[in-house]
C-alpha cells in the first residue's frame, strides 16, 4: 500500500508511519512543520522515517491543492491518511480563525484533492473534544455531537461532516477516528504530561485547573497506532467513526500522583480556576472499534506515565 499521511512529523503522525514502514508500506509524509513548537523536536521525530527508502518527506501545506493532489496522484496513493491539524482547545480559544482555515478549509482542500487523485480511501483523525460537555459516562458513537466546547473541537466535528459528504457524494470509504487524549514519547512539550513531569522533575511548580477532579481517558500512543492502522485496513467501504481510547478515566489528581511515583519527586501543586474549554470528563465506549477493527487497549496509565518518563530521562 502507498499511503499520503499528512502531519507526518508530529507526535501521532510520525509514530504511525514507523508503524506503517515497519509493515512494509510506502509512505509520503506531508508537514509544514508549523511553529507551533520546535521544528527539531520533529526533525527527531522523522530519524528512523527518513532512514527508510519507502518514506518520501514533502514539506508543504495543507492549503496548497496543487502540491497535494500532485503527491498523491504520481505514483498514485492508494490511501490518504490525514493526521495533521493545528491541535489544542485552549490555543483555539486566542486563535480561531488559524483554527477554521486550517482545519476546516485545509481539510476541505485535502480531500478534493485526494478525489481528483483519485485516492482509494480517507482516514482522519477527529477527537473525542466533539462531545463537548457530558457528564454521562462512556462516550459512544452515536451521542449527539452538536454541542462543541471550544473551537477545536467544532474544527474537528466539521472535519468529520466534510468527510462524510464527500464519501456520500464521490463514493470513496472513509473512516474517521475519535482519538481519547493520546500521550506517550514524541507527545508535544506543552501537553499536560509532558509539561507535569518536565516541571516535576525540576522542581517547579505546575498548575493544575479546577480542584482536580476532573477526568481524562488517557490513551497510550502505541494502541492508538495500533487502532490508526487496524482502521487503515478495514476502511475498504462506507462511512464509520471509531473511539480510540483507553476506556478507563483518571483524575487530574491521580495523574500528579503516579507522575510523582515514575518521576521519584514530590509535586509543588497550585489550583487555579478551571479554564473556559475545559470539560470535566471523557470516557471512550471503544465496543464498535473492538467488533469491527480488533480494538483493545492494552497499556494502563500506570505502565504508560512509567515508560513516558523512562523516555523523557533518556533524552536528557
Amino acid at each position: 500500500m502507498r499511503l499520503l499521511v499528512t502531519g507526518a512529523a508530529g507526535f501521532i503522525g510520525s509514530s504511525t508511519v514507523d508503524r506503517l514502514l515497519a509493515s512494509g508500506h510506502e509512505v509520503v509524509g506531508l508537514d509544514n512543520f508549523d511553529p507551533f513548537y520546535d521544528r527539531p523536536i520533529k526533525e527527531r521525530n522523522l530519524e528512523g522515517a527518513l532512514a527508510n527508502g519507502s518514506f518520501e518527506l514533502v514539506e508543504g501545506d495543507l492549503l496548497d491543492g496543487e502540491l497535494l493532489q500532485r503527491h498523491m496522484g504520481s505514483p498514485p496513493c492508494d490511501t490518504l491518511l490525514h493526521l495533521a491539524a493545528l491541535a489544542g482547545v485552549h490555543p483555539s480559544l486566542e486563535r480561531p480563525l488559524d483554527y477554521e482555515r486550517v482545519n476546516i478549509r485545509g481539510t476541505m482542500v485535502l480531500l478534493e484533492a485526494a478525489r481528483l487523485a483519485g485516492v482509494k480511501r480517507v482516514v482522519l483523525a477527529s477527537s473525542s473534544s466533539v462531545y463537548g460537555v457530558r457528564s454521562e459516562i462512556p462516550f459512544s458513537e452515536s451521542d449527539p455531537c452538536d454541542r462543541p466546547a471550544s473551537p477545536y473541537a467544532a474544527t474537528k466535528r466539521a472535519m468529520e461532516v466534510m468527510a462524510y459528504n464527500y464519501h456520500h457524494v464521490h463514493g470513496f470509504p472513509v473512516t474517521c477516528l475519535r482519538y481519547f487524549t493520546v500521550y506517550g514519547p514524541r507527545q508535544r512539550p506543552e501537553m499536560a504530561i509532558a509539561k507535569f513531569v518536565r516541571m516535576v522533575e525540576g522542581g517547579e511548580q505546575i498548575t493544575l485547573y479546577g480542584d482536580g477532579s476532573s477526568a481524562r481517558d488517557y490513551t497510550y500512543i502505541d494502541d492508538i497506532v495500533t487502532g490508526t492502522v487496524a482502521a487503515v485496513d478495514a476502511c475498504t467501504e462506507g462511512f464509520h467513526v471509531y473511539n480510540l481510547g483507553g476506556t478507563r478515566t483518571t483524575s487530574l489528581e491521580r495523574l500528579v500522583t503516579l507522575i510523582e511515583q515514575a518521576v521519584g519527586k514530590p509535586a509543588k501543586v497550585r489550583h487555579t480556576p478551571d479554564r473556559l474549554g475545559d470539560v470535566p470528563v471523557t470516557c471512550a465506549d471503544v465496543s464498535l472499534a473492538e467488533a469491527d477493527l480488533g480494538y483493545r487497549p492494552t497499556v494502563p496509565i500506570e505502565e504508560g506515565i512509567e515508560r513516558y518518563v523512562s523516555w523523557a530521562s533518556a533524552l536528557s
